[in-house]
């Protein structure tokens, strides 16, 4: 095989499946979100409510996840966390982030934009009790984001958990959810020779503003 270096430089690969235009957008990106979001379960996609979530520090340095949607209302998308991790703690420092879905077998991206705040105590409870046990077992044991000195180190962690609560494994106060609640959204939609169609919405006076973006 050629070098990486180069092999990264040639590969090509069109989008062929379909268009996406402007008078065929729902005037409601939530809505619009919710058909796709249908059409990527539809397609069997690999974890379509896998999200790449991004933050920024106090100092403008940005990182990104990979987090799973866990709930979603009137432009409201709900993940969980530790709030002592990374993204907890810049979140603290800005909260403002945004949310990438790609299903590359749809040939489509949606990019989600807007504040992020923690959910109420009783979303983050309800969907901790829906948890498998050894989830749970797992969020109280991480301190999630801070070095280790090894895997043993973890697995100490989870057995002292584990043997702490033989019965019901209650919710850790660091842990729970965040909402972003949405005011600009991308849909993004593969077109040959890189023309994709791209159509955002924009959050203005409390009405959503439509328009196409060259790609």
């Amino acid at each position: 095989m050629e070098s990486l270096n180069e092999y990264t430089k040639n590969l090509r690969r069109d989008f062929t499946k379909t268009a996406f235009d402007e008078k065929d957008a729902h005037n409601n990106p939530f809505k619009q979100f919710e058909l796709w979001f249908e059409e990527a379960i539809k397609s069997k996609a690999n974890e379509p409510n896998g999200m790449i979530l991004s933050t920024v520090n106090k100092k403008g340095r940005p990182s990104s996840r990979i987090v799973l949607l866990r709930g979603m209302q009137n432009n409201g998308f709900n993940f969980f966390t530790n709030y002592d991790s990374r993204k907890g703690k810049e979140l603290k420092e800005n909260p403002y982030g945004c949310l990438l879905f790609f299903w590359p077998e749809l040939e489509r991206q949606i990019r989600i934009e807007g504040k992020i705040e923690i959910a109420p105590a009783a979303i983050s409870d309800e969907y901790f009790a829906l948890r498998p046990r050894n989830s749970r077992i797992g969020a109280c044991a991480s301190p999630q984001s801070k070095v280790l000195k090894n895997r043993q180190e973890l697995e100490k962690l989870v057995d002292a958990i584990n043997a702490k609560y033989t019965a019901d494994v209650p919710r850790p106060k660091n842990w729970g959810g965040y909402i972003l609640k949405a005011n600009y959204y991308e849909f993004w939609q593969g077109r040959q020779s890189r023309l994709h169609d791209r159509i955002c919405y924009n959050l203005k006076n409390k009405k959503w503003v439509k328009q196409r973006l060259a790609p």
